[in-house]
């Protein structure tokens, strides 16, 4: 859990440089209640384990294709402020946006089962190219929040096409194949809770899922911050 000491530093940090609202500059927080209450929530009718806008559950794509993982659940659409904050987060720098969206994030999974928190890892050249892999810290924010132990237990080891380019479950799941390996002394027989940022359509929460499952993970289960519907 946060601890006093550091809720201390940031009450002293924040008496200095007041933070501001990533969407609409307000300063308060740096995600003011009013843009928060604006977010779509993902909530509705929706798929069990994929998270999807479904009437039916399984969806079509998860009765056609059993995926690894047993859920998802993301806090919100990938939409309006919800995708600024994304944006200002995984492009702009604002690093400071992963302890806001953490806490948002725990509202909607269960960390009392989790043994493991694990982020989505970037290949290491993209890494090197943006300087951070923001999956990172928000599963490092997951687990100072919950309490629970985070551990980078995956690697990506092969560089992949662009999703953006198909929106097909099949040919993404295609795509990312075989791109990632977990680590068995770090994972054997531990619930794994995965983490990324927006979910699409699963492909590659699938296949890290995978990964992680053939290391000798018990289960995995994962969250996002938003779901593109």
């Amino acid at each position: 859990m946060v601890t006093l000491l550091t809720r201390a530093s940031r009450i002293a940090l924040d008496l200095v440089f007041p933070p501001q609202c990533a969407i609409c500059r307000r300063h308060g927080a740096m995600l003011c209640a009013e843009c928060v209450a604006r977010m779509p929530p993902a909530d509705g009718a929706r798929c069990e384990q994929c998270w999807s806008a479904s009437r039916t559950s399984p969806c079509a794509d998860c009765h056609a294709t059993l995926l690894a993982f047993e859920s998802v659940r993301s806090a919100f659409v990938f939409d309006g402020g919800a995708r600024e904050a994304v944006h200002r987060f995984k492009y702009q720098g604002l690093h400071a946006l992963a302890e806001p969206m953490a806490e948002l994030m725990l509202e909607r999974v269960e960390v009392a089962k989790i043994d493991l928190i694990v982020p989505v890892p970037l290949h290491r050249r993209r890494e090197r190219a943006r300087g951070y892999n923001q999956a990172a810290l928000l599963a490092r924010a997951l687990a100072t929040h919950s309490g629970a132990r985070c551990d980078a237990a995956a690697a990506r080891i092969r560089a992949t096409a662009p999703l953006s380019a198909t929106t097909r479950r099949a040919e993404r799941l295609e795509i990312v194949r075989g791109a990632f390996q977990a680590f068995p002394q770090r994972v054997e027989n531990r619930r794994i809770l995965l983490v990324d940022d927006v979910i699409t359509t699963g492909a590659t929460l699938d296949s890290c899922a995978q990964s992680l499952l053939d290391a000798g993970a018990r289960s995995v289960r994962c969250v996002t911050w938003a779901r593109t519907d």
